[in-house]
């Protein structure tokens, strides 16, 4: 091997190579323990984690189905720390827990924020637990869109549009919108919001004034929003899982247990997370600038 350098030189880098894998290949599952890979006789909670800005649903409605399906798992928490995003997507996220509720109880965490989206979220589940600081509310739909046609002039730009229907464009950053355009898009926006207002009524056992008296994009304390309605009790995550368990004829000592995360080579988590960070900041830009309409509260 003195002989060869080269040779000792792989043979090295290969080796620190497949520590590596190992360490972060181990960390990845611990991370992601499920309850069949870990032995207790402690009844198991299932905690599903929304969080940040809901762009897509896929992923959180997996983590539901799986703990639907695991006889393992005797009821399930919803921790929801985000200000809400995509309509479809919190609607899915939203008929997902739905869904869960046939067949295990469902409690609702509230973290810092469970706002908009968030709260439509939460309104699926059996209860909803909020930390007294908890940001919450802002029940209400949104559409933005940008008009450039002054900068445009200033700079010398100007748009051509050739279209096969008078709305074809509506929202365009290129004019100012149109008394009749801008009704369009109000009646879309008062359609969306409505159907919020509708989840909040059925599922808070509220009436449709009491809603629509604090639906006005207003954000309120998790205490609050206890007092309107919005919430069944104060108390933080261990406290929403002993709540859990009580709704589940448990009163025993439980374990959380979380979504088993794939398993990446530690290369693969370096590039998915860097591609997580610029996918979600591409779209964000792209919907500040196209007016996508969401359940969002974005101060």
């Amino acid at each position: 091997m003195r002989k060869h350098p080269v040779i000792l030189g792989l043979v090295l880098l290969i080796a620190i190579a497949a520590v590596i894998y190992l360490v972060f290949y181990r960390a990845g599952a611990q991370s992601g323990r499920s309850a069949k890979q870990s032995f207790s006789l402690n009844d198991k909670i299932g905690v599903v984690p929304v969080e940040g800005v809901i762009t897509e649903s896929s992923e959180i409605r997996d983590h539901i189905d799986d703990f639907a399906e695991d006889s393992s798992i005797v009821a399930v928490v919803v921790r929801i720390d985000s200000p809400g995003g995509d309509v479809a997507a919190s609607q899915e996220i939203y008929d997902a827990i739905v869904a869960l509720k046939k067949k295990k109880k469902v409690v609702v965490s509230m973290g810092s924020i469970a706002a908009s989206g968030g709260l439509l979220i939460a309104c699926a589940a059996d209860k909803i637990v909020a930390n007294p600081g908890t940001i919450t509310g802002s029940i209400s739909a949104i559409m933005q869109f940008a008009n450039l046609e002054e900068l445009m002039k200033k700079i010398g730009v100007k748009s051509s549009v050739v279209k096969s229907g008078q709305y074809k464009d509506i929202g365009s950053p290129a004019r100012e919108m149109t008394p009749e355009e801008r009704m369009i898009i109000q009646e879309l926006v008062d359609d969306i919001y409505n159907q919020f207002i509708d989840v909040i009524v059925r599922d808070r056992k509220m009436t449709r004034e009491q809603v629509v008296a604090i639906g006005d994009g207003r954000v309120f304390t998790g205490r609050k929003a206890k007092e309107y309605g919005l919430v069944d009790q104060l108390g933080d995550l261990p406290s929403a899982a002993r709540l859990a368990s009580e709704l589940a004829g448990k009163g025993g000592r439980y374990d959380l247990v979380y979504p088993k995360e794939k398993r990446s080579s530690f290369f693969d988590l370096i590039i998915q997370n860097a591609a997580e960070q610029f996918g979600k900041t591409i779209f964000e830009q792209v919907q500040k600038k196209r007016g996508g309409v969401g359940y969002l509260y974005a101060p």
